[in-house]
């Protein structure tokens, strides 16, 4: 059976979903769980970017071993330089270079011409040979382009040594039959087509993103670029747990296979969206809320009776838990780690299981169980944090009605364990806490998103607030200059919630700063 290579550009693609932004080590985690996974290729970065960038791929390249790695380029020496000097640790590098081919974008993003805009792919897919020995060009908006042109550059860039071509549909326009027909074309027009592997990079402007890729594999493609949960430019990308569930639940149509564990699946996902902020929609296919859920009378009797009557696809097999097994507080430490290994949470760090053993007992005498995704709103809040603390959140307290003025009091501690604490007025309780917090920080900056989730159903339910924050002046994190910064935190306490994801994208702010000055002392 034929193999079809998963190309993950969550790191690149992926995370220029606004305010989607990760920091090095961020990166770093994810690109470990790819690994496990056994993604084929992870694209780490588009190197001469920023610093922050070019530090994630040079990191990535010498941490993974088991994935090709791939940094993205634009097609001048410049970038290629960049890219293969970042690429330089790992076991599989590969750039990434290419080129527009359709009219819209030679004539008024390159502003030059078919020939010379060939003539540039060709110099720089032989000067990226001269560094790796992996090169993959992109036909930038390939799915707008003349197909003859199309053809003459495949054709050329393969002659000048590259090993994959990648078909993008950079707009997300095409039809799925449209799609399948150029794909068949490039097989059938390409005279040395054969020396290269095709790949296809759809978007999801028209949500026919993971079709399109589909069709794109029935004909002849064996490569194809997605994300986790579909992240990426405007409305995303491919899907890859959609890609990779697809072909493995219907293998009688594709006749393929992927090198995909799909048992880490669905934590894959809870872990980008964790870390990107980014919040899966409940009726996302494979990994969302309802994936697997049945509120159906008839739905529930029949999967009940027969799971085949309604679930074409074990939702262990994707990784997602059962929803039945629940703990309590008389679980102790030994039924939470068990519970927590089962759901691919390995915390060999004591002080780091013990934060999470009391949270779990604090949401325990809340709730009367405390389910699967309780525990992964749990351990999302108290690990998965890699940046120093500046303040703690100690206390807060909230008054409010109808009839009375909200008022906060909060408490928090300094890296220094220095207690501060101080109330404010608002319009609301989430205002005044943001208020009393920023009377004690004192870090100017604006509230340009919030909201609330719950993770669990009840009225005992964890609520998992997810923030955003824009500083008044721009600051350097990771060597990239940003000015959002998002935070999460939850809590059966919705108010608590909120403060600790405020709490949670100042520090962050914070620690950017932090790290800026050092920077600029180093350097100066």
């Amino acid at each position: 059976m034929d193999r079809v290579m998963i190309f993950d550009t969550t790191l690149r693609d992926g995370e220029q979903s606004p305010g989607a932004a990760l920091n090095v080590e961020e990166k770093i985690e994810i690109a470990h769980l790819l690994e496990q996974m056994g993604v084929d290729i992870i694209e780490a970065g588009f190197p001469i970017s920023s610093p922050g960038d070019f530090r994630a791929v040079q990191r990535i390249s010498k941490e993974i071993r088991n994935c090709v790695i791939c940094g993205l380029t634009r097609a001048n020496r410049k970038d290629i330089d960049a890219a293969a000097e970042a690429l330089q640790g790992a076991a599989r590098p590969r750039i990434h270079t290419g080129l527009g081919v359709s009219d819209v974008h030679i004539k008024y993003k390159l502003r030059t011409t078919r020939e010379k805009a060939l003539e540039q792919g060709v110099d720089a897919v032989k000067y990226a040979r001269r560094l790796v020995e992996d090169v993959q060009y992109y036909t930038e908006d390939a799915g707008r382009a003349d197909p003859e042109y199309l053809y003459r550059v495949l054709e050329a860039v393969i002659e000048a040594g590259a090993t994959v071509v990648n078909i993008p549909d950079t707009t997300g326009y095409t039809t799925p039959q449209e799609w399948g027909a150029l794909i068949r074309s490039i097989t059938e027009n390409v005279p040395n087509i054969h020396k290269a592997t095709i790949s296809v990079h759809c978007h999801n402007d028209l949500g026919m993103a993971t079709a399109n890729s589909l069709t794109g594999i029935a004909n002849g493609a064996r490569q194809v670029e997605c994300t986790v949960n579909g992240i990426g430019e405007r409305a995303g990308n491919t899907s890859l747990e959609e890609v990779v569930m697809a072909l493995h639940t219907r293998r009688d149509v594709f006749g393929v296979t992927t090198g995909i564990n799909p048992r880490l699946i669905y934590p894959a996902s809870r872990l980008v969206s964790g870390l990107t902020g980014i919040v899966v929609q409940p009726n996302k296919a494979i990994v969302g809320a309802n994936a697997f859920a049945h509120s159906s009378g008839i739905h529930q009797d029949g999967v009940l009776k027969e799971r085949t009557t309604y679930e074409i696809i074990n939702p262990r097999d994707v990784g997602v838990p059962d929803s039945e097994i629940i703990l309590s507080a008389r679980s102790g430490r030994h039924g939470l780690r068990h519970r927590l290994e089962q759901l691919g949470y390995s915390l060999d760090d004591e002080a780091q299981f013990e934060k999470v053993y009391q949270r779990f007992l604090e949401v325990a005498d809340k709730k009367k169980t405390v389910d699967t995704r309780d525990l992964e709103a749990i351990v999302a809040d108290e690990v998965q944090m890699f940046f120093e603390e500046t303040y703690h959140l100690e206390h807060v307290q909230v008054t409010c009605g109808n009839r009375s003025i909200p008022t906060a009091t909060v408490r928090l501690r300094t890296s220094e364990g220095i207690v501060v604490e101080d109330a404010a007025l608002g319009t609301g309780p989430v205002d005044a806490i943001y208020q009393a917090i920023n009377r004690i920080i004192g870090e100017p900056n604006e509230l340009i998103e919030f909201s609330i989730q719950a993770v669990t159903e009840g009225i005992d339910a964890v609520g998992r607030v997810t923030i955003r924050i824009e500083a008044d002046d721009p600051v350097s994190e990771n060597g990239v200059e940003r000015r959002v910064f998002s935070g999460r935190g939850a809590d059966t306490d919705i108010m608590v919630a909120s403060a600790k994801a405020y709490m949670f994208a100042l520090n962050r702010l914070l620690a950017a700063r932090r790290e800026a000055a050092l920077h600029r002392s180093t350097t100066d």
